[in-house]
């Protein structure tokens, strides 16, 4: 790892101004931490306000703006490679976030950087392309997510019968091809799966007040095997 690129990861890791040992910052930026207190003495000498000692620990004073986001040229690659992949497969909004966001960044980039960017060769293709509806459902699932807003939802289940549920939306997952919405559905009383190519209408009946036991962290916790990796509740989506 460049230097430069181990500095602005080191600042980033103190920016919460959080008090850091040492030897904590050396284990998660694998390196000595002869080599954290040289850096650290190089910040400070460059009128970056770190206080501590060594021995005690280091943070970041309050106040004090990180220089243009800037990104190793392996970060870049990721980025690339996840806006071609969320282009292909994510919702409207996604994708063209996607690549708004990457022209911001990439236009910003030293020149040997943005070269290896722009030589990436990779594209993301499939034989069973999101249609403008499975689209735009993801981005109304995940407005209701980021709401959170309930929503009435016109489903047609593995059989073909057609049922309205009443939904908490809680999750994306993404399984190569295909997006399922975990959420807490009140007709049943519990977790449940749906595929978002399933989903005939969706329309939001408004915002909700989150409960602790009909949450993300709490299907994690009940429902999905940390251990195996596997999901107790109905692993196939109505």
């Amino acid at each position: 790892m460049r230097r430069a690129d181990r500095l602005f990861r080191l600042i980033d890791r103190l920016r919460p101004g959080k008090l850091t040992t040492a030897r904590a910052l050396a284990e998660a930026m694998e390196v000595s931490e002869r080599t954290i207190y040289r850096d650290i003495a190089h910040l400070q000498a460059s009128g970056v306000p770190i206080d501590g000692e060594a021995g005690l620990g280091y943070m970041m004073r309050d106040g004090y703006n990180l220089p243009p986001l800037m990104f190793t040229e392996e970060e870049i690659v990721a980025l690339s490679v996840g806006a071609r992949m969320l282009r292909t497969w994510g919702g409207t909004s996604m994708a063209r976030g996607a690549d708004s966001a990457l022209a911001k960044i990439t236009s910003v980039l030293p020149d040997a950087t943005r070269t290896r960017a722009e030589r990436l060769r990779f594209e993301a293709w499939t034989t069973s392309p999101l249609d403008a509806k499975t689209r735009a459902t993801i981005d109304t699932v995940e407005a209701a997510i980021q709401a959170p807003e309930r929503l009435a939802v016109d489903y047609r289940d593995d059989k073909g019968a057609e049922t309205e549920r009443i939904l908490r939306p809680l999750g994306l997952w993404f399984w190569g091809s295909v997006w399922t919405l975990v959420a807490w559905c009140e007709l049943r009383q519990a977790y449940r799966m749906f595929r978002l190519d399933r989903i005939a209408a969706a329309r939001s009946l408004g915002i909700y007040t989150p409960l602790p036991t009909q949450s993300l962290e709490h299907f994690y916790e009940t429902e999905f095997d940390r251990g195996h990796r596997s999901i107790t509740c109905p692993s196939t989506p109505e």
